[in-house]
């Protein structure tokens, strides 16, 4: 996953993704501008197999954090260094999420995302909605829904992985509520706000007592 060669960067001339944008527009009557980007809603499934006592979260490979981890002065267009900058620095660990493309069901959404990507088929109704929020407010202000899904080992049908056609190279990934702890307690991680969220709402709300 993390075997990463040939980086280079360019310029973005077009993306069936992302769709950036220059808005202009008067606040207190000052004229100002404000550049975005459009992106899909989005849906994240924070998953906890109960057979286990193990929360269920995927690793896989972010080109915009790999990107995002080169010191300001040394990024620029063309090739990057991969001996001095490995793949190792791209990976990350987050909440098994989807965008919301091939549904207009939410729930359904999720489910099938946590089929895709973590292996599990879990029925529909057992998929609780926790919350909808704004994600990427300063780029993007699009919207992901957060849900939340209880599995057992029976569910387990497949390895997951997420859709090899689609180009997704994911790895699931376990964790015990006491590695979650110091997961946690960590002064950095490669991770989202969505992860760190879920697994805060997790222990504070469904966590097993002892």
């Amino acid at each position: 996953m993390d075997d990463i060669k040939d980086v280079t960067v360019e310029p973005l001339t077009s993306s069936q993704f992302v769709k950036p944008y220059r808005m202009h527009y008067k606040q207190n009557n000052v004229e100002k501008i404000w550049d975005l980007v459009s992106l899909h809603e989005s849906v994240s499934i924070i998953i906890f197999n109960t057979d286990r006592k193990k929360l269920v979260l995927v690793k896989q490979f972010r080109p915009a954090v790999y990107y995002g981890g080169i010191p300001r002065e040394e990024r620029k267009l063309g090739s990057t260094d991969t001996s001095k900058y490995p793949g190792s620095a791209g990976l990350t660990i987050e909440l098994c999420a989807g965008i919301v493309d091939k549904t207009k069901d939410l729930a359904q959404t999720a489910k099938e995302e946590v089929l895709e990507e973590c292996g599990y088929e879990a029925p529909l109704e057992s998929f609780e909605k926790v919350l909808k929020y704004r994600s990427g407010v300063g780029v993007s202000g699009d919207q992901q829904t957060v849900f939340y899904v209880e599995v057992t080992d029976k569910m387990k049908v497949s390895q997951g992985g997420g859709l090899a056609d689609e180009g997704e190279m994911i790895e699931v990934v376990e964790m015990s509520i006491p590695e979650v702890q110091q997961y946690l307690s960590q002064p950095e991680v490669n991770s989202p706000g969505g992860l760190l969220f879920g697994l805060m709402w997790f222990l504070n709300n469904k966590a097993p007592k002892e």
